[in-house]
């Protein structure tokens, strides 16, 4: 029997002629018309290569055949109903679910513990798989390839497929060893530029927006470390003599700040935003929905 391209609308027919034995009774229960069901049988007993249902003196009564089918097609139109209605609705106090969460390093640190407290109490069944990515634009292909469902980082470049909301900014901050002679007076800008500097820079890219701010002064610092990892920068900070232009989170979720001095720069710097991003697809998905307010409800400042 090939069951290649078989139509669904059959199953739920045959269903319905098990569960009222009678034609008429059951279009009226499926909204079909006794031509439609009649139709319909006709094609279950071509298909299926037995007669199905014999007229009785009560009705139609069902071949062995359609008795040995009866149970495992009820089950998989069940699964079937349960299926849709899963897309209709998502309660996350029973969902077993698994969503799938990109993060740049500082949501990781910041947004990531926050989340969790949220899942335990919220979706307890919940799992969740994050990846991590450093370039703007990797959220991008990975939203893309749907290797995750959400992204939270910089906004990436606009795309009309990707969709987004904004979540939180940060502000910039300087920061010595509590100890450096340079922190202990307010940071002046000749000060600064006399400073040996680390960049933190995740793209790899010499250039950030300190220096950005000093190229449209006509001034340029002394880079004495680039590296891209964000959260190495404090422990490297309080243990040199360098100035560190950082993302004020960073200070207190790294775990090094009693041994920094925090100052604010002494050039204008615009904050950071950090933007929730998904794939137009998933946009009206209730399970994706769900996890993005879930993500968006949370504080906007950045965990101490």
């Amino acid at each position: 029997m090939d069951l290649h391209g078989i139509d669904l609308n059959l199953l739920v027919a045959f269903d319905a002629l098990m569960a009222e034995r009678s034609v008429t009774r059951a279009g009226t229960r499926i909204g079909r018309t006794q031509p439609a069901m009649s139709a319909a049988l006709a094609r279950l007993r071509s298909l299926l290569k037995d007669e199905l249902f014999i007229r009785g003196p009560d009705g139609l009564q069902p071949t062995p055949r359609a008795l040995d089918l009866a149970e495992p097609l009820g089950h998989a139109l069940a699964q079937i109903q349960r299926t849709l209605e899963f897309t209709q609705a998502f309660d996350p106090s029973t969902s077993a679910a698994t969503f799938s969460l990109g993060l740049s390093d500082h949501p990781t640190f910041v947004l990531l513990p926050r989340l969790l407290e949220a899942l335990r109490v919220q979706a307890p069944g919940v799992t969740l798989r994050v990846r991590n990515f450093s370039a703007r634009d990797d959220a991008i292909t990975l939203l893309d390839s749907g290797a995750v469902d959400l992204t939270v980082g910089v906004p990436p470049s606009p795309a009309g497929r990707i969709l987004s909301r904004p979540l939180f900014e940060e502000r910039f901050v300087c920061i010595l060893r509590r100890d450096h002679p340079a922190a202990q007076a307010p940071l002046d800008l000749d000060a600064f530029l006399a400073l040996p500097h680390l960049l933190v820079s995740p793209e790899n890219d010499r250039f950030g927006r300190v220096d950005a701010a000093l190229a449209r002064l006509g001034l340029k610092r002394r880079l004495a470390l680039t590296l891209p990892h964000m959260y190495a920068a404090p422990l490297l900070i309080a243990r040199s003599d360098m100035i560190a232009t950082l993302l004020e989170g960073v200070i207190p979720a790294s775990g090094q700040a009693d041994g920094l001095r925090v100052l604010p720069p002494p050039v204008a710097l615009e904050p950071v935003p950090f933007v929730l991003s998904w794939h137009r697809r998933n946009d009206a998905h209730p399970a994706q929905r769900w996890f993005r307010n879930c993500i968006a409800s949370l504080p906007a400042a950045p965990a101490a």
